[in-house]
């Protein structure tokens, strides 16, 4: 099946294009994240507690901060109204992240679950276990070893990517590709800054998930490259690379829009725990795409015609 046929796109003539946009989305994603000090990390690099509780009805968030201006942990009050509390995928839904504090004062989170239970008797429900959405709790220590797992992990997978592809291919082909990665996990990254959204560990994947995705895609266009630069000696570089990305271009749309539904679905209709997971998908599947044709060959391209 071939969804577009006999296309005749000059996709190298619109590189400029493609650099100055893709430059523009970096640049105000960079912003963004100096601007909040950095990506927003979840407990899951921080460390803290987190609680989501279900009310029987929607609830104002600064009813709840003013709630928490005095909770009583082992006989001793103290005041949680300064944390971060947001809804938690719906209006009745309340989730609370108290961040890592060097003295734990017995059990936080159901310290906090009774509270809210106690404060707001006409708005939950008659069994407490109905009450509780979610608990996790993570520690400082815990929360620093993943984050420098986290590193380890995405710079052994772009290394181990280089030397594939320049085994495969050329180092060229590798240097597009890197750069095509990279430019697509800091579009995706940049975006969840500028939404304020958390970066936890299931992002994580999803980052890796998209460079997986990502690189195939571009694979595929690389070995039709490939292909044609064999059977097409007598035609210019650019011709050659124009005719493979029109080629594969059928091809790169079907999956993308497969995959796209898919994971549209997944944050349609996934729920909460999944919901950024699935949105970080969506972003790095349509720039993933575009990434494939308008950056990673067009640099191979550049990188030629400078060697040449």
């Amino acid at each position: 099946m071939r969804l577009l046929k006999d296309t005749n796109i000059d996709f190298l003539k619109q590189m400029r294009i493609g650099f100055i946009l893709s430059g523009a989305i970096i640049l105000i994603g960079l912003t963004s994240l100096i601007w909040h000090g950095g990506p927003k990390l979840s407990i899951d690099f921080e460390g803290g507690t987190m609680v989501a509780v279900k009310f029987t009805k929607e609830m104002d968030v600064n009813d709840i901060r003013n709630s928490l201006s005095s909770v009583s942990v082992d006989g001793v009050i103290y005041n949680y109204s300064k944390q971060e509390i947001k809804y938690f995928g719906g209006p009745a839904n309340i989730s609370v992240r108290l961040a890592s504090q060097e003295e734990e004062h017995g059990n936080l989170a159901q310290a906090i679950i009774d509270h809210l239970y106690k404060t707001f008797p006409e708005s939950v429900p008659e069994d407490t276990q109905d009450f509780i959405l979610n608990i996790e709790k993570v520690g400082p220590k815990v929360g620093a070893e993943l984050s420098g797992k986290v590193v380890m992990a995405i710079i052994s997978a772009l290394a181990l990517i280089l030397i594939y592809i320049s085994i495969r291919f050329e180092f060229k082909f590798a240097l597009g590709a890197i750069i095509a990665l990279a430019h697509d996990v800091i579009i995706t990254l940049g975006i969840f800054s500028i939404l304020d959204l958390e970066i936890s560990l299931s992002i994580i994947a999803a980052f890796l998930t998209i460079v997986g995705y990502s690189l195939n895609d571009t694979i595929v266009i690389f070995d039709r490259i490939r292909e044609n630069i064999k059977t097409r000696r007598r035609d210019e570089y650019f011709t050659v690379i124009n005719a493979s990305l029109n080629e594969t271009l059928s091809r790169t749309i079907i999956t993308g829009l497969t995959t796209f539904f898919v994971v549209l679905t997944l944050w349609l209709y996934g729920g909460e725990v999944i919901h950024n997971f699935a949105f970080a998908m969506i972003v790095g599947i349509i720039v993933g795409t575009y990434s494939s044709l308008y950056i990673a060959t067009p640099i191979v391209a550049l990188l030629h015609t400078r060697q040449k």
